[in-house]
């Protein structure tokens, strides 16, 4: 009778030998040893993968101080987002000492928005004066809101209102004028009555001495005279309420003057609410969108965006571990993916304050923490006509550290 294997041994084939001596194979624990060993590089490799793509600050310290880049050698290193392709061209130009970092193309300057007028209010959208890639000046107007009707109004009545206060000063003038001439000739007219009457006493006290005149007549004389008198007075007193010769500052003439210097007042301010009426363009350059349309209520992001095209500029994000690296003069090398060909430029400026990255890929794992400082970089004038026509556009930046740039004196 062949004997039964022993019930507690993990069995999968049981056979027997030629001594008839039962054979254990224990498949099971060897496939178990066999599985652990294949799971350990697995996980080394996940490991290794999931550290260079998030960069813990050890393995970032060891990229610093190695100079080694991550992903050397792969066609989208690892530091860039996954959606962005460094150029093989770059790739292949790389060096340890390089410092690489998003960047956009932007105008000098950067774009300007160009929003409503202060005080426009309820105002809606008349016309728009420019389209897309029309170049205008400063203080050009590109659009009209629908308030300018009213606001015309204003401006017509307020200079009705000054050409009335102009007549109104003229005409108190000439009354002020002719009010000084009568009382300065009814002043000379008073004092020659009362020249007359002081020699006409003088006879008549000469001729009662000689008794040819009575008291009667003699009295009669003195009061006349003592009449003329006091007309002089009267007339000085009178003539007086105009201070001295010049018109202008008469009391009449100067509360007209001052009614017509409020009208003026009125005048300008009607003038300057008749501009809340017109988009002005804030600075000369191109437009490059607009964002509204004839009848519209201004968006509240702006009506349309300009800018200074002429000289086009890339805003690099440099990590801050990597900034001091950075001088200004350093030659920059632009990977545009978009329109297959890289751009030029220098550094123009370094920015003051570290920040949060702001330039980001649609990637869920992308570090918004990382803390970056701001590269201004001017580009060549060949690269600025290319990169005019994609403001915005998302680059590569390579900035060539090995050149050190020092700041020229003015």
């Amino acid at each position: 009778m062949t004997p039964s294997p022993e019930p507690d041994l993990p069995l999968d084939v049981i056979r027997h030998d030629s001594d008839s001596q039962p054979v254990v194979r224990r498949r099971w624990r060897f496939h178990k040893r066999y599985l652990l060993v294949l799971l350990i590089p697995v996980i080394m490799f996940s490991g290794g993968v999931i550290g260079m793509y998030y960069q813990p600050v050890a393995l970032q310290k060891f990229y610093a101080l190695t100079g080694l880049q991550p992903g050397a050698g792969s066609a989208t290193p690892i530091a860039l987002p996954p959606d962005m392709e460094m150029p093989k061209e770059m790739v292949a130009t790389m060096q340890a000492s390089d410092v690489v970092g998003l960047a956009r193309l932007m105008p000098r300057g950067d774009v300007s928005i160009v929003a409503p007028p202060y005080g426009a209010g309820d105002a809606r959208i008349a016309e728009v004066l420019v389209s897309i890639g029309d170049r205008v000046e400063k203080g050009a107007v590109v659009a009209r809101l629908d308030n300018q009707g009213q606001l015309h109004s204003a401006v017509l009545s307020a200079e009705a209102n000054v050409a009335v206060r102009e007549a109104a000063l003229v005409q108190t003038t000439a009354s002020v004028q002719n009010s000084q001439a009568e009382a300065r000739a009814a002043m000379e007219q008073a004092r020659s009555a009362s020249t007359e009457a002081s020699a006409e006493l003088e006879r008549g006290k000469a001729l009662f001495e000689r008794g040819v005149i009575t008291q009667a007549s003699l009295d009669s004389l003195a009061a006349a005279e003592r009449q003329a008198v006091l007309a002089v007075q009267k007339a000085e007193a009178t003539l007086s309420r105009f201070s001295g010769e010049v018109v202008e500052l008469q009391p009449d003439v100067i509360v007209a003057a001052r009614n017509l210097d409020a009208a003026k007042a009125d005048l300008t301010r009607a003038e300057q609410d008749l501009v809340r009426s017109a988009v002005l363009a804030p600075i000369s350059g191109v437009v490059l969108d607009s964002m509204a349309n004839p009848g519209e209520k201004p968006p509240s992001d702006g009506i349309m965006l300009i800018g200074d095209t002429d000289q086009m500029m890339a805003e690099v994000e440099v990590y801050q571990d990597r900034i001091a690296h950075v001088a200004e003069g350093q030659p920059v090398e632009l990977a545009a993916v978009a329109i297959g060909q890289t751009l030029q430029g220098r550094v123009k400026s370094i920015g003051l304050t570290v920040g949060r990255q702001g330039l980001l890929s649609d990637d869920t794992a992308a570090n918004t923490d990382a803390r970056v400082i701001k590269v201004m970089v001017e580009l060549d004038e060949a690269s600025s006509d290319v990169a005019a026509r994609y403001t915005n556009l998302e680059v590569i930046a390579r900035i060539d550290t090995r050149t050190v740039a020092t700041k020229s004196n003015p």
